[in-house]
């Protein structure tokens, strides 16, 4: 493909970059859309991304729906048949700001103001839309054929919650119609398995703008899956030896200044709140409570490694246009541990961590995953705790500990936490794009900033290391995570409800309320649905919104023979079982955690 230069130059474009070039230009044809239907609207910033693009716009008060995109979409195809020449020219910096002041583009004209003052500034135009880009774009608008707008979000001015929350249009663009048509399957798969719509359908957890945008609330179904995770890591956890506590969820704004939070994590966090004096925060992370829990009291050698878990509640300022149920979401519940180790144990512990995390990832069946070694940005370091040597010791030292236990890994630059190193475990799901699930941290910073300390055998103070790790994450996300990959159809253990009685008729109805009591006896979570409906009406409910692993249907045969009727969740058969011996398969089904 052809595409034009800031130079001015038409040239043959690398394969490889085919689609971003597409991609970009897709956003200067939306950005052209808009400007004709709106016509006051400002333009910030309008990148191409990994799948698509994305332009924020200023519309002042006017907000859009869905049906606005749908018109904007129609709008950029009679842009590309118009079939409109990209052209591109160079202004000196003076002269580019004058351009951009008579045309009132007021971001574009701070955008400016933040470039070097040697940078070149060229722009691009197709049609009357002129805007500032180092480009390159395609040279023809014809030449983008598979594109589709896909969402609106907000966006803050470069990123800043101080600056004006703009509207995000959200499109992508694809080379062929082929691989449009991919994505949009991909797209309806993804709908399908989005987490948000199976928890409603479910009735595992709601959210409510009284409440607060990114505060989800678990209702019982749902609690029920949070506790079965709450106790299956902790259950983990105590056999390695982890002592599990509870801190509040606020802490004085002095405590993470101490850690250095509050420098470098304000941003993240929600304001402080004044109280007799003092202000105090709702907490992002728990690392320095526990730090201060280890210094309640003085340590020898002999006790370490020192575990401290909790599953404990944090708060995060995320912006709206972030949240995505109980994926991300404002409140949430980290599987949090910090443990206290000797530098020589350092290796063993992270070790034990890593196999924490792959027992866990056996257990559920998670087999995408890649290993990061998270590290410091030498050439961007303010928002890093400022501390060469540190940073150099400890990146090294986690290096060394990855490679010597055999843990295949990619090192991506930048990615580190503010205090510290980190190997972060990413699991690709069903559909989307790959995120962190698990993280283990090492941290020569923040004990030294607390002034930990522990007897060393030679009878001097030593300064122990932290290793921070979470191995479901935050138990909210990870259980949005299991509910994509199952579609809500949860393992026997899982599942909030496990067995669904339904009697045929009210003739039944005795014997299927003897059948539930028994498996209630036997620690079963089951329901009796001894409505008066059509009992495939109640099968089709148990299987499509319940999603119920077992259905035990009781009819006179059944009730006559001291039996049940067994149906699976995915199954059309059913099978005949004596009552006791169904609980005892589906007890053991649940006691050893079985896929």
């Amino acid at each position: 493909m052809k595409v034009i230069y800031n130079d001015g130059n038409v040239a043959e474009c690398p394969e490889e970059e085919v689609t971003h070039v597409l991609r970009h230009s897709a956003a200067h044809i939306m950005a052209q859309a808009v400007e004709r239907l709106y016509p006051d609207a400002q333009f910030a910033y309008g990148p191409a991304t990994e799948r698509g693009f994305y332009y924020d716009v200023d519309l002042g008060d006017t907000k859009l729906s869905d049906e606005d995109l749908i018109k904007i979409e129609e709008e950029m195809k009679k842009i590309t048949k118009e079939n409109l020449p990209f052209k591109t020219f160079e202004l000196p910096r003076d002269e580019a700001i004058k351009f951009v002041h008579d045309r009132g583009a007021v971001y574009k004209e701070e955008h400016i103001g933040d470039l070097p003052e040697d940078a070149r500034i060229t722009f691009y135009q197709q049609g009357d839309y002129v805007d500032m880009c180092v480009g390159p774009h395609i040279t023809y608008t014809k030449a983008l054929k598979a594109f589709k707008l896909t969402g609106l979000s907000g966006a803050y001015w470069k990123n800043d919650a101080k600056n004006k929350m703009l509207t995000r249009i959200n499109g992508v663009a694809f080379a062929t119609a082929e691989e449009l048509a991919q994505y949009e399957k991909e797209l309806e798969e993804a709908k399908a398995r989005d987490h948000r719509k199976i928890g409603k359908e479910m009735g595992l957890f709601m959210t409510d703008d009284l409440i607060g945008k990114g505060l989800p609330m678990f209702l019982p179904k749902g609690y029920t899956v949070w506790q079965e995770l709450e106790n299956y890591i902790k259950a983990k956890e105590l056999k390695l030896g982890y002592q599990h506590v509870m801190t509040p969820c606020v802490g004085t704004v002095q405590l993470y200044e101490t850690s250095g939070h509050w420098a470098h994590y304000k941003a993240n966090m929600f304001p402080a709140m004044e109280v007799e004096g003092e202000s105090f925060v709702l907490r992002p992370m728990n690392c320095p409570h526990h730090m201060m829990i280890y210094a309640n009291k003085p340590h020898s050698y002999r006790e370490l490694p020192i575990r401290i878990g909790e599953i404990a509640h944090d708060f995060r300022f995320e912006s709206s246009g972030t949240l995505k149920g109980i994926e991300r979401g404002r409140h949430f519940c980290q599987n949090d541990a910090h443990l206290f180790v000797t530098p020589e144990q350092i290796k063993d512990e992270v070790s034990k961590v890593v196999d924490l995390i792959f027992d866990v990832y056996k257990d559920f069946g998670i087999t995408d995953y890649r290993c990061v070694l998270s590290l410091r940005d030498p050439e961007d370091t303010e928002k890093y705790h400022p501390d060469d040597e540190m940073w150099n010791t400890a990146e090294n030292a986690l290096r060394q500990v990855l490679n010597e236990i055999g843990i295949e890994y990619t090192e991506e630059i930048g990615e580190a936490a503010f205090y510290g190193p980190k190997l972060d475990v990413n699991v690709k799901p069903a559909v989307g794009a790959e995120y962190t699930l698990s993280t283990c941290q090492l941290d020569f910073c923040l004990p030294a900033k607390f002034n930990l300390k522990y007897i060393d055998k030679d009878s001097t103070e030593k300064t122990p290391v932290v290793l921070h790790r979470a191995i479901l994450g935050s138990l909210d996300r990870f259980m949005a995570y299991i509910i994509e990959e199952t579609k809500g159809k949860f393992p026997t253990w899982l599942a909030p409800l496990q067995v669904k009685v339904i009697p045929v008729s009210e003739k039944t109805n005795d014997y299927a309320a003897k059948v539930n009591e028994a498996l209630e006896q036997a620690n079963i979570r089951t329901t009796l649905d001894d409505r008066n409906e059509k009992v495939g009406y109640k099968i089709r409910e148990a299987q499509q919104e319940d999603r119920v692993p077992y259905m035990l249907v009781i009819g006179p045969k059944e009730a006559e023979d001291g039996t049940v009727s067994v149906r699976k969740r995915d199954c059309q058969d059913t099978e005949a079982m004596k009552l006791e011996e169904f609980i005892k398969k589906i007890s053991e089904e649940i006691a050893t955690k079985a896929r």
